[in-house]
């Protein structure tokens, strides 16, 4: 097997992604060493190892915090909008990169305009609409909101891989008499399997963190969400750093476990076309 030597620019990149590795592990790590620490000990010795290792900051933002009702509140909300989104994006791409017709590359430039005016813009208006239609502290006006803001991106990630795909892949299907749906669900999307966990995770990251949202739509304190919960522990005066770092590494867990599962499929989305040709 013949090895290819070692370049100036190959260390290059290796030292830079050793770095950035770095960058995102080490806070990761001192996140995680924080929450098992008093907030005295956390300010006496910052990077040292806890002097005893404990899960009470963890109990504490589990009980005393509600964190388990928010925790709640945000998987529903995350795992709603994700449904609305993968459905409806998905068949919005298969019908805009598998199809020709007269008002294709106007839709398409519809969905790609939707990429400019993020929810946040419109806050206003969206806090009227949804009073108007009776959503307004609600856990499904939330979705809805959060879906709208997460398709456009969807539809032009999952178009671009649906058009890519040869015409010839579906050409059995309907010989065999098979129906558009069928083609649709058989054939062509477990071929994008790969780009549908890139657009989960692309778009639940955003949901799972956001703050602002929430917290202009949602007034009932039943409703709050992850995000709104770990305000709990910022005081007038001070702050309670032990658990308030349990509660982040709590918040952090599900979006860790959900790339972890997704992984695989998600390189192969990144990967895609590159060994093409």
């Amino acid at each position: 097997m013949l090895r290819r030597r070692l370049t100036l620019w190959d260390a290059f990149l290796i030292g830079a992604l050793s770095t950035n590795a770095l960058g995102v592990i080490l806070p990761l790590g001192m996140m995680v060493i924080f929450a098992m620490k008093p907030t005295p000990e956390i300010f006496a010795s910052p990077f040292a190892l806890p002097k005893v290792w404990s899960l009470e900051n963890f109990a504490k933002v589990w009980e005393s915090g509600r964190f388990d009702l928010y925790f709640r509140n945000s998987i529903f909300i995350t795992f709603g909008a994700e449904i609305l989104i993968l459905t409806f994006s998905a068949m919005a791409g298969y019908a805009l990169g598998r199809f020709r017709f007269g008002l294709n590359n106007l839709l398409y430039v519809f969905f790609l305009i939707g990429l400019l005016f993020p929810a946040k813009l419109v806050l206003v208006p969206l806090f009227v609409q949804l009073k108007q239609m009776g959503l307004l502290n609600s856990h499904l006006g939330l979705i809805l909101v959060y879906a709208a803001g997460g398709i456009p991106a969807a539809v032009f990630i999952l178009t671009g891989f649906f058009r890519s795909l040869p015409s010839d892949l579906e050409g059995a299907e309907r010989i065999d008499g098979a129906s558009e749906w069928q083609v649709f669900s058989r054939v062509m999307l477990p071929l994008v399997r790969p780009q549908l966990a890139i657009v989960a995770i692309y778009t639940a990251i955003p949901i799972w963190n956001d703050f602002l949202l929430p917290l202009a739509f949602l007034q009932n304190p039943t409703l709050k969400t992850v995000p709104q919960g770990l305000s709990v522990f910022f005081g007038e005066f001070a702050t309670d750093y032990g658990p308030l770092f349990a509660g982040l590494t709590l918040a952090a867990l599900p979006l860790i476990i959900v790339y972890l599962l997704l992984s695989e499929q998600f390189i192969k989305g990144l990967t895609a076309g590159a060994t093409k040709g």
